[in-house]
């Protein structure tokens, strides 16, 4: 089985992208929000305990399945280690071995992040970014307090790419991605 940890800044375009990765490859998508929004919709709050219950079962139930593989987009801070042990979680969750675990990283500068927050689709996949103001701000607080992109070197994997997808689009991120790894068509 294979794993594309997908992963970038708030709004950078992780679920767009793995949405056209998705439609061109055999790798089915796991975004961040599939989860945080029906534990919102039901408790009215985030309720992180209960999304990690249920990523984890998903998680559990993808890797004893005969899938190719999976998408998983996920917002880290890199400042963070206990980023890197979830990380490592996910990877062992699924059993998938260290040589099939590749990472997509995307970046794009706050304007550009900031003028996709309110892009359709993201509006439409994510009901706890509707409330425009509040999801800047807590993309800005999230630039402020925490290290989101990672440092020349950082990530080691010779299944690595970083990708500035500023001036692109999530097509051509998602072409990009797919023949970097190698992926078979859909």
């Amino acid at each position: 089985m294979k794993l594309l940890l997908l992963f970038g800044n708030s709004a950078v375009g992780k679920m767009t992208v793995g949405q056209e990765l998705a439609k061109i490859t055999p790798l089915k998508l796991f975004h961040n929000h599939m989860m945080i929004e029906p534990v919102l919709e039901i408790f009215g709050q985030f309720r992180g305990d209960v999304i990690q219950k249920l990523r984890t079962v998903v998680l559990e139930e993808f890797g004893k399945s005969e899938q190719y593989g999976m998408i998983f987009t996920y917002m880290m801070a890199f400042d963070m280690p206990s980023e890197y042990e979830y990380i490592d979680r996910v990877i062992k969750t699924l059993g998938v071995a260290e040589e099939d675990v590749c990472y997509a990283e995307l970046v794009a500068p706050q304007d550009v992040r900031l003028a996709r927050n309110v892009t359709e689709n993201r509006l439409k996949n994510k009901a706890s970014k509707r409330d425009i103001d509040a999801s800047n701000e807590r993309l800005i607080r999230d630039d402020v307090n925490h290290r989101m992109e990672s440092l020349p070197g950082e990530i080691t994997s010779p299944n690595y790419i970083r990708i500035d997808n500023s001036n692109m689009s999530p097509e051509e991120a998602a072409q990009l991605i797919k023949e970097r790894f190698d992926f078979p068509d859909a």
